[in-house]
């Protein structure tokens, strides 16, 4: 079995080496020139530590760096875990809760200073200080965590993070062992940064960067502007490899038709918003060699707040799912080809997912028509009848018309409703906050890494439910005890018997969907539209399309 696992390892590096010759040579052909890219909108704050959005989740790939990271490679491969910032991955203790990583040296910031070990440790408190969003679920288990939740001013992780200058190391103790500890720590709320960056939301200012780009202008009405890092110095083509363009120019503020017709006439080469619905045989037919088409791990659905009327009744909550036709939702999205009904929060192929819809015609497995019948019966049951509903959306084409789709079915099952489209730059951090008493939303999420809790824990975790806070992902502010000591059980069960955790987990998954805390819409692929002059176009199972690894002609 040695000798097996020998050559195994020599043929990965051998593959390596060949990966790199390529990249080098393909470097040498093709570096250079402005990528353009475009949106509907910016997506809130530059603070890696504090956004919770793909949109920027995307951009902050080739911009900062954790101690690791998940693998800039095409497809499934982009799951898999490498080191970064430290030298190779922790040696971890033989009871799980000790990490001790060893930094690499010579990695500078796009402010010419050079990260240490204060910088890996001041991160790490950085994100108790600025209240991230999972700060009190991916990072709530290193020791001393408990008291930065309750004062964040004062954070110091003592004996959780531990930094030894003349060592070059830097161990993190947690308090229990985590299956997914490694998976949070890729996160780019991770990120290390410079020591003195301020302990506050930094919105609209980029904080120096150690990847192979930096943010050298930025307006979040008009655009962001990436140019190449000049300190940069390619250490790992895994984690973060050199990019291709010289100049990545993100500008917002076209819409949806607008930027699918500047990408036909070669004016832009991408568009983050998904093209609208009418477009989409044009791009199918006449532009079908510029369309990829790719699989994702995530969901479409409507959050209901649980602590706001009429949602704070149950029975209201699973009156409208019971009326939704998931069917015209996934027609609103683009077809079949682009989305698939569900009635569950995992996702199909997903771990923990087994097959559940008991909000349909035919309760069972699969989702089969809407039965606005019993949704009536229990809006009558519920006491809300009449009662006013505000959905709030994004403004976007396809959001803007799942709402007004939502508005129909409210009004028909006995409700006075109504639309709000808010723009996409404000939208999530709005319908997270609960000042703003939003009843109802349209949302998106996508996995942050491959593990059930990402979904159940992340979204209807009472961990996850801040009062008054724009980072609150359990936007519904669902907490149930019971399903909440399961969801800890589970993910303790997952460090010693990951099956038997995904078990537990598809009995959450079931116990979830039952309270109808979210209606799940429906399961979407998504759709990337490049302009012709775009060459190495590659896609991330963890971030989506690693856009500095394209280059444009």
């Amino acid at each position: 079995m040695k000798k097996l696992l020998l050559a195994a390892s020599a043929a990965s590096l051998l593959a390596c080496g060949s990966l790199s010759a390529a990249h080098a040579d393909n470097m040498q052909e093709h570096r250079g020139g402005t990528l353009r890219l475009l949106a509907r909108s910016a997506a809130g704050t530059l603070d890696p530590h504090i956004n919770y959005t793909l949109q920027y989740w995307q951009v902050f790939q080739p911009l900062y760096d954790g101690l690791v990271a998940f693998r800039k490679a095409d497809g499934k491969d982009g799951f898999k875990i490498v080191a970064d910032i430290a030298e190779d991955m922790p040696q971890v203790s033989d009871d799980g809760k000790t990490f001790t990583f060893k930094i690499r040296k010579g990695i500078k910031f796009s402010n010419g200073d050079e990260l240490g070990v204060k910088d890996v440790v001041a991160s790490f408190q950085r994100i108790f200080k600025v209240s991230g969003p999972t700060s009190g679920t991916f990072y709530a288990g290193i020791v001393g965590a408990d008291k930065c939740l309750a004062e964040t001013s004062t954070c110091t992780l003592e004996g959780g993070v531990v930094g030894d200058e003349a060592a070059g190391t830097v161990t993190i103790n947690i308090t229990k062992p985590d299956a997914e500890f490694l998976d949070k720590l890729a996160m780019p709320h991770a990120v290390i940064l410079p020591a003195d960056t301020p302990t506050e939301d930094v919105g609209s200012k980029p904080i120096p960067s150690t990847g192979a780009y930096m943010i050298s202008a930025y307006d979040p009405n008009k655009g962001m502007t990436m140019e190449r890092n000049p300190h940069f110095k390619q250490w790992s083509e895994e984690a973060q490899p050199d990019g291709y363009p010289d100049v990545v120019q993100y500008d917002f503020g076209l819409t949806e038709e607008a930027a699918v017709t500047a990408i036909q006439k070669g004016e832009a080469d991408w568009m983050y918003d998904q093209p609208p619905t009418d477009r989409l045989v044009e791009l199918g037919t006449k532009y079908m060699d510029q369309v990829h088409i790719s699989p994702l791990t995530a969901w479409w659905y409507a959050p209901l707040n649980t602590n706001l009327a009429p949602f704070d009744n149950e029975k209201a909550r699973q009156a409208v799912a019971y009326a939704v036709d998931r069917n015209t939702l996934v027609n609103l999205f683009g077809g079949k080809v682009l989305g698939s009904p569900v009635c569950q929060v995992l996702p199909p192929d997903f771990p923990g997912h087994v097959d559940y819809c008991p909000f349909t015609k035919n309760p069972g497995a699969k989702w089969s028509a809407a039965d606005l019948d019993k949704a009536k019966q229990l809006v009558e049951e519920s006491g809300t009848k009449g009662q006013k509903v505000t959905v709030i959306v994004e403004d976007t084409a396809v959001s803007r018309s799942i709402g007004v789709y939502l508005q129909s079915v409210l009004t028909s099952i006995g409700y006075q409703a109504d639309v709000k489209p808010i723009s996409p730059n404000l939208q999530f951090t709005y319908i997270q906050n609960t000042n703003n008493k939003v009843q109802m939303s349209v949302s998106q999420w996508y996995q942050d890494y491959p593990a059930a809790s990402n979904f159940l824990n992340i979204l209807f975790g009472c961990d996850s439910f801040r009062e008054g806070s724009d980072a609150s992902v359990n936007i519904s502010g669902f907490c149930d005890k019971g399903i909440d000591a399961k969801m800890k059980q589970a993910m303790d069960l997952g460090v010693t018997d990951q099956d038997a955790a995904n078990k537990l987990w598809s009995e959450v998954d079931k116990e979830v969907t039952d309270k109808a805390a979210a209606v799940a819409l429906f399961t979407p692929k998504h759709v990337d539209f490049v302009s012709k002059r775009l060459g190495n176009f590659k896609f991330n199972a963890q971030f989506y399309w690693i856009f500095t690894q394209a280059w444009v002609q």
